[in-house]
């Protein structure tokens, strides 16, 4: 389908615009490639990760103290320290000195804490040990072969962490996906104070921290404008932002006014529309296309209006599950809060509502400021109510809500829908 032939899809349901553009991520999902655990964080495992061994694979202590076996006092014959394979104790009444982390050695009852220890008159160890065992057994944490994280988990410290507790050396991984970013509108300001007509560019210094924290990688040099308000200039725009990224974002242009460039450059690169235009306010003119190169691959263009609030509505609307779907992670849930307060429905399309939550509660208060051209009300915001079509929500209702992307560590909204 061509992308003049795809202007004339409908407006799509905004649940139905997610679900499209997830699948068309996931069905345009890179291969998989070996990284050092050194390289893998902020990509995504390809494949489950399972213990190699099981963990921990040998016995160990879980404290400084004595390796003892008998009923004491103990003699004591040796030291153990971690990194070594200690020899059995066979003797009755004997101990080793033991190490936090050190390998327990075989004839041993029990480990005595060295703090809870004391010394006879004739040099050995006496003490009572603790009921529950001070070491830790074999396959206490996970059994050789056990799945520890499914494919699709997000690569974190935590993840590299645990995976070289296992012995990986490499992770299987998706990459994450490189974006770039342009700027549409050649009267946009890139610094000073706004006035005289022109307004101040607010989505080019934004929109990467946002793709950011979706898994993108972009840097400085993947934001391209603001680009001249001619189809030239889009089209090679585009051309260059499709020679190096997996995903294009631009902002303005979605409509078809008089320097609304974006769809006759779309159709000049020979783009193939997942969606055009959503059922949702703010942010109806979104829109998210397919360029495939000559490579055969599969890049994306998506389109984020130029009013700014509306372009981070497009953005945590296509952007976010088209990126899940390349990086072969799940759907992103939507978590449950319940209104403190009204909110207007907007029709026949969804209304995404800025929301403020109490976590405490879990309730979600209205902000103000909320016009499509504001930034005031969306800095105060931890994310989207979901309003449905021909709603509106009344205090005490349970609703979806989109939360705003977070870094690693932040915390997550309610609970899952």
């Amino acid at each position: 389908m061509s992308a003049e032939a795809a202007v004339a899809l409908p407006t799509l349901d905004w649940a139905q615009a997610r679900s499209r553009v997830y699948e068309a991520g996931r069905a345009a999902m890179p291969e998989p490639v070996d990284l050092p655990l050194a390289e893998a964080d902020g990509q995504t495992l390809a494949a489950p990760l399972s213990t190699l061994t099981d963990l921990p694979a040998f016995p160990t202590s879980s404290v400084d103290g004595w390796a003892v076996r008998g009923a004491g006092p103990w003699r004591i014959v040796g030291r153990v320290l971690a990194g070594g394979t200690p020899p059995p104790l066979t003797g009755d009444d004997t101990a080793v000195e033991i190490a936090t982390g050190a390998m327990l050695p075989d004839g041993a009852a029990g480990v005595l804490r060295i703090e809870e220890s004391t010394r006879t008159a004739e040099g050995l160890v006496a003490g009572t040990l603790r009921p529950a065992p001070e070491w830790r057994a074999p396959g206490e944490e996970a059994r050789a072969g056990e799945e520890l994280l499914p494919a699709g988990t997000p690569v974190d410290p935590g993840v590299i962490g645990l995976a070289a507790s296992c012995g990986y050396d490499t992770l299987p991984v998706r990459r994450a996906p490189r974006a770039a970013l342009i700027i549409f509108g050649d009267e946009l300001l890139t610094s000073g104070r706004p006035g005289a007509g022109r307004v101040r560019d607010s989505l080019g210094p934004a929109v990467p921290g946002w793709l950011r924290r979706y898994g993108c990688a972009i840097t400085a040099t993947d934001l391209v404008g603001p680009v001249a308000d001619t189809l030239e200039a889009h089209v090679d725009a585009l051309r260059r932002g499709l020679a190096e990224a997996d995903l294009v974002c631009t902002t303005g242009g979605t409509m078809n006014g008089p320097v609304d460039h974006l769809h006759p450059a779309l159709r000049e690169l020979g783009a193939e529309y997942v969606v055009n235009t959503v059922a949702v306010r703010p942010g109806f003119p979104m829109l998210l296309a397919r360029v495939v190169g000559a490579d055969g691959r599969a890049r994306f263009v998506a389109g984020l209006p130029g009013n700014p609030q509306s372009a981070i509505v497009a953005t945590v609307s296509l952007v976010a599950p088209l990126l899940a779907g390349l990086q072969g992670r799940a759907m992103p849930t939507l978590p449950q809060v319940t209104l403190a307060e009204p909110v207007t429905g907007r029709g026949d399309h969804t209304h995404l509502a800025l929301v403020r939550v109490d976590p405490a509660r879990n309730t979600a208060h209205p902000v103000r400021h909320v016009g499509s051209a504001m930034l005031r009300g969306l800095a105060q915001a931890d994310g989207f109510a979901v309003i449905a079509p021909g709603t509106r929500g009344e205090p005490g209702d349970r609703v979806p809500v989109v939360p705003l992307p977070l870094l690693p560590g932040e915390r997550v909204l309610g609970g899952t829908a």
